[in-house]
């Protein structure tokens, strides 16, 4: 009777120091740490996306301000919006985020639209009236803003994809990435042209 009695209350016990060691195992396989890096990394790139969006709300007030100064530069700022129509265009989802294809074509677009801003930048020397214009000269100080923070914003998103991808590649984390998750590296985002990763010059004090 006994017996039987001990029986019948160790299993219980037993599958509850079962499922004690099978969560301490799994939490020292850094289970954990893999979605809140993940999710780290997510958020991030929302940052950059938000900031690549506020700088393309910002172009077709440029482009209008310049255009009523600047008309001879009219393929100039056709190029600076087709760029832009096309930076717009490219999405990435979170889930997008270990493609690198999808990847590339979002670096290549905003490259595109940054090196297009930076030779409207450029001309716009020549036209002394349009530099001192104020509604120029406060859409040049918000643009000037913007890219910081774009490059701030990735150098953020690169950083948390440097964790992320660190983490699902080191024991005894790797092993929950691989068998719980299928953990996959996430894509950091790199220049795909000459000098895409520093702000256009806007300043011409």
């Amino acid at each position: 009777m006994a017996a039987s009695l001990f029986r019948r209350l160790s299993r219980p016990l037993a599958r509850f120091a079962f499922v004690a060691a099978a969560a301490a195992t799994l939490a020292g396989c850094g289970v954990n740490s893999i979605p809140t890096a993940e999710e780290n990394a997510k958020a991030k790139w929302a940052d950059v996306q938000n900031q690549y969006q506020r700088r393309a709300d910002l172009i077709p007030n440029l482009v209008a301000t310049v255009k009523g100064y600047a008309k001879q530069e009219q393929d100039t700022l056709t190029k600076v919006t087709e760029a832009r129509a096309k930076a717009t265009s490219v999405q990435i989802s979170a889930d997008d985020l270990t493609d690198p294809a999808k990847m590339a074509a979002f670096q290549q677009a905003q490259g595109a639209l940054s090196q297009g801003l930076g030779r409207l930048m450029a001309n716009v020397e020549a036209y002394p009236d349009l530099k001192s214009n104020e509604n120029f000269l406060a859409l040049q100080s918000q643009l000037e803003g913007t890219e910081n923070r774009i490059s701030v914003a990735r150098r953020d998103y690169n950083e948390a994809v440097r964790e992320y991808n660190t983490t699902i590649r080191t024991f005894p984390a790797v092993i929950g990435a691989k068998v719980i998750y299928g953990a996959k590296p996430l894509v950091p985002f790199e220049a795909t042209t000459p000098g895409a990763q520093e702000a256009p010059k806007v300043n011409f004090n």
